[in-house]
């Protein structure tokens, strides 16, 4: 669900045969009539209402056009991006370049990370989570101070 600032949760979900996804109706309130899907880390796919979208523009113009590394994680990660609009049973259809990106086939995880939503294969996320569970505690203490 969309908590206040952000979105939390881990929610199972399934494309059907057209490549649409059923977000939870709570993201889909707090994302609104249409939002961007773009290629994430770790070969997930990131979601973002507009608003979000927008900072995260912003941060890849200010990198320096000067530098290969930033002209090529601009053009990767901005020529994926799609905007997109729920049907009326709330579904989005994701194109099948993200869905090839991500590895998409049928059973999807739907995360809500903070300022944005990620999608993830059910397989690869449940390897990563098992990866990620294992160093939890590591990771709090050195990144977040938790």
């Amino acid at each position: 669900m969309a908590q206040g600032n952000g979105f939390v949760g881990e929610y199972q979900h399934s494309l059907d045969n057209k490549g649409r996804l059923a977000l939870p109706a709570k993201f889909r309130e707090a994302l609104g009539p249409r939002f961007i899907v773009a290629r994430g880390l770790d070969k997930c796919l990131f979601v973002y209402a507009p608003f979000e979208w927008e900072q995260v523009v912003e941060k890849v113009k200010a990198m320096p056009l000067s530098q290969r590394d930033a002209r090529n994680f601009a053009r990767y990660f901005l020529s994926g991006a799609t905007e997109v609009e729920p049907d009326r049973q709330g579904r989005i259809i994701l194109p099948p370049n993200l869905r090839e990106y991500a590895g998409l086939v049928k059973d999807v995880y739907v995360l809500g990370v903070g300022t944005r939503i990620e999608i993830w294969d059910k397989d690869t996320w449940d390897r990563m989570k098992t990866d990620i569970e294992e160093t939890f505690s590591t990771l709090a203490e050195s990144i977040a101070g938790i």
